[in-house]
């Protein structure tokens, strides 16, 4: 198919190009009915306004686009800067979406990458759903899945074993003694609290004696770790956790500070074991353990990724597997790392 512009989707739409013009301009001026029919022309033709008029068919935009899933996470700053780092090597700058955990702040930050004729995507997925992803693929955006893993293959991926992770700190949990286990971390349809989830109750199933209660929280941070330490304070002593993992430090860190302020002891009472070993994790007021993913380097390899395929379009797919590493700290029993 030759290039699709403006006068194929007023053809196809059956309005005039000077309504498709306006509904990409100034969509106010447009009637609901023309304005659908013009939206609906251009997602059946794969229409991409373009925008910059120095983007012009074959000359490359020296961009990369990456949506992040959060950078309120401290590790996808790690990640942001290890991409960042690689692009700069290979001559490419790197523009930066945050989603904030949003499928519909995904779907703008794409659809502006792909505008904008970026070279190539890193894509944190906010959930399953690759649709959009393919979407890019199929209009010939290069796109590179991050801290997601891919098992159709379709993608090149770079992503941590968070099955293995979720394992690892619950085992370690038991290992110590604990036994009425909480796993705190969501919203659970995000993919890698899912497989941390899922790890945990491998752990806890195969152990044998141990309980499982999981407190599904509607975001990431300190608040979800605060309001989960608020409560747990508040019960018997016989009947609250003596052993928690969450899902991300934040929630780890935000649990640390409401169960202390309660006067509740760490590990003695409740040991901790967080999830990514941020910076924060080493310097609480009780040294946490956390679940170590390498972000730097994976954000490194997923650039190096993309811009493989940028030279290489049809080379085979890629998929880079991370395994998590346990450091164990004060809150769990361990030394000070």
């Amino acid at each position: 198919m030759g290039t699709v512009g403006i006068r194929e989707v007023a053809a196809l739409a059956g309005v005039s190009v000077s309504t498709v013009s306006n509904v990409l301009n100034r969509p106010e001026r447009v009637g609901a009915a023309s304005a659908a029919r013009v939206r609906a022309a251009i997602e059946t033709l794969g229409y991409v306004p373009n925008l910059p008029a120095r983007q012009l068919r074959g000359v490359r935009s020296g961009t990369i686009g990456m949506a992040v899933f959060n950078t309120a996470i401290p590790f996808f700053n790690q990640v942001i800067f290890g991409a960042e780092t690689v692009a700069e090597r290979a001559g490419l700058s790197v523009m930066v979406g945050n989603s904030y955990e949003s499928v519909a702040r995904q779907a703008r930050h794409l659809a502006n990458f792909e505008q904008y004729r970026v070279d190539g995507v890193l894509v944190t997925p906010v959930t399953h759903d690759l649709s959009a992803m393919h979407r890019l693929h199929q209009r010939g955006v290069p796109v590179v899945l991050l801290d997601a893993r891919d098992d159709a293959g379709d993608f090149d991926s770079v992503w941590l074993d968070d099955v293995g992770g979720g394992r690892l700190a619950t085992e370690h949990l038991i290992a110590i003694g604990r036994t009425r286990i909480w796993f705190v971390g969501g919203p659970l349809g995000v993919r890698q609290n899912a497989d941390r989830l899922a790890g945990c109750r491998e752990a806890v199933a195969a152990a044998g004696g141990a309980t499982l209660t999981v407190r599904e929280g509607d975001g990431v941070g300190l608040r979800v770790g605060r309001e989960t330490g608020d409560r747990i304070a508040a019960m018997p002593a016989g009947e609250r956790p003596d052993g928690v993992f969450a899902a991300s430090d934040m929630e780890a860190i935000g649990l640390m500070q409401s169960l202390l302020r309660a006067g509740l002891r760490i590990p003695g009472d409740v040991a901790i074991v967080g999830y990514d070993d941020s910076d924060f994790a080493a310097n609480t007021s009780v040294p946490l353990s956390s679940v170590r993913q390498p972000a730097l380097a994976m954000g490194q390899s997923a650039a190096e990724l993309l811009i493989e395929r940028l030279a290489n379009a049809d080379s085979a797919v890629k998929q880079i597997a991370f395994d998590p590493e346990l450091i164990e700290r004060e809150s769990s029993g361990g030394g000070s790392v």
